[in-house]
């Protein structure tokens, strides 16, 4: 099973992007989903996970307050909503589910059962 991430682009600083994540034949509602990110030269970092209930969820210091991530059980999704861009937060962006839960994304370098291919997000200043 490989987990579908869509929605990036091109979009100006201060703008929006909403990014999703689907994942055919997988049920969905058992798994935490984390959005991770790696820029060009860089580690692969989190960004935000979201509880399989998605009643609790985790973001990263830069984009608290930014970005929200919630989920569609019934439609197997999970979103990124992501507001008030910065050149900073281009990158190509993956998804991830695990059945571990969303404590598990916050330790570093933990493996996860289920990743996306990723999608390019660019924001110009």
């Amino acid at each position: 099973v490989q987990l579908q991430a869509s929605g990036g682009g091109l979009v100006q600083a201060g703008g929006s992007l909403r990014l999703s994540c689907v994942a055919p034949g997988l049920t969905f509602s058992n798994y935490a989903v984390g959005w991770f990110r790696q820029a060009p030269g860089k580690e692969r970092d989190l960004v935000a996970v979201v509880s399989w209930s998605g009643g609790s969820t985790y973001y990263a210091d830069s984009v608290r307050g930014r970005f929200t991530v919630s989920r569609d059980n019934a439609k197997s999704t999970v979103y990124l909503q992501m507001n008030s861009l910065k050149s900073e937060d281009t990158a190509v962006y993956y998804c991830a589910a695990d059945q571990r839960g969303l404590g598990y994304f916050i330790t570093p370098k933990n493996e996860h059962d289920y990743w996306g291919q990723g999608t390019q997000v660019t924001v110009s200043s």
